[in-house]
């Protein structure tokens, strides 16, 4: 509508100047409005027709055109004749841009698997403030497993900035620490890690702010804690959590196996002791409680997984 409108304009405006250099305004204005109206036809007839065209046709066909155009000039230069240029560059346009339309499926189907290509690399992963205090996530660093951009949040650097400055002793440690273990990550391992601001009102919670932020990028969250991972989770967003890495690397223990325990505590139930494994892996001895400060030889009766972690059942091999 705006093109038909600025033609008509563009036609009044034109054959005015004319009509008036010639005396004849009135005459000018009329020949003018007439030749604006043609064209706003000529010009609301193409755009009904391009409309009709899908999109990846209308772009290769107007990519072709030029790129036959330009043919059509180098071509016609070599014989300086201006019309037979101008002649050729319309007929090469025509050609390329017909020849680029019927190739437009092709064209755009290739363009897909480039994109999916690209798709394929890795994603980026964003730490969040536990992750980050917790330090493991800079040993999987070290180990060369993880890759990728490693996105930290403005609003969890804010965080552990904070965190640093408490007045609470354990709590500014825990800040320094996650401080230093950004550092280390980049400094010592050469992580790719980049520290991005975002536009979110600072009412809302840090971990919906880090799944919006997720789902914007179409990244990772990585993240130690167990409700971070949930709602993530029912927001469609992946989640690497260091706490189930951690679990599925642990070594495995079969009921029948024996080993070597040292029985730290009383246990929930009467009589029961426990001791851990070098992975913190809890050992619940049937019957232990007497041998609490010693190492005792034990046989694996079950293993229970949770969400939590890994327990392990046994009996002192003298009982067993």
């Amino acid at each position: 509508m705006a093109l038909r409108v600025l033609a008509i304009l563009v036609g009044i405006a034109t054959g005015a100047y004319y009509g008036w250099e010639r005396g004849h305004l009135l005459l000018g204005l009329a020949a003018g409005m007439g030749v604006g109206a043609f064209l706003a036809l000529i010009i609301g007839w193409i755009a009904s027709r391009l409309k009709k065209i899908p999109g990846r046709k209308l772009l290769a066909m107007a990519l072709g055109f030029i790129a036959g155009f330009v043919v059509g000039l180098l071509i016609g230069g070599f014989f300086q004749i201006k019309p037979l240029t101008v002649l050729l560059a319309f007929i090469f346009g025509i050609l390329l841009g017909d020849v680029f339309a019927s190739k437009a499926d092709e064209l755009w189907i290739s363009g897909e698997l480039r994109s999916s290509l690209r798709k394929s690399e890795p994603v980026c992963k964003i730490l969040d403030t536990s992750v980050i205090i917790d330090g493991r996530i800079a040993d999987i660093c070290a180990t060369g497993f993880m890759e990728g951009r490693l996105i930290v949040p403005r609003f969890v650097l804010e965080e552990l900035q904070h965190i640093a400055d408490s007045s609470d002793i354990l709590k500014r440690n825990r800040g320094r620490r996650g401080l230093d273990i950004l550092n280390k990550m980049q400094k010592e391992f050469g992580m790719q890690m980049e520290i991005i601001g975002d536009d979110q009102s600072d009412d809302i919670e840090v971990d919906a702010k880090l799944v919006f932020l997720a789902k914007k990028l179409g990244g990772k969250v990585i993240t130690n804690d167990y409700n971070l991972n949930k709602v993530a989770e029912l927001q469609g967003v992946s989640v690497l959590n260091i706490n189930e890495l951690a679990n599925a690397l642990k070594p495995v223990v079969l009921p029948g196996e024996e080993m070597n325990v040292q029985v730290i505590k009383d246990g929930k139930e009467s009589g029961q002791g426990v001791g851990y494994l070098d992975d913190g892996t809890m050992i619940v001895i049937d019957g232990g409680k007497r041998f609490i400060g010693e190492e005792v030889g034990v046989l694996v009766t079950s293993v229970l997984q949770t969400a939590a972690g890994r327990m392990i059942f046994a009996k002192p091999k003298s009982h067993a």
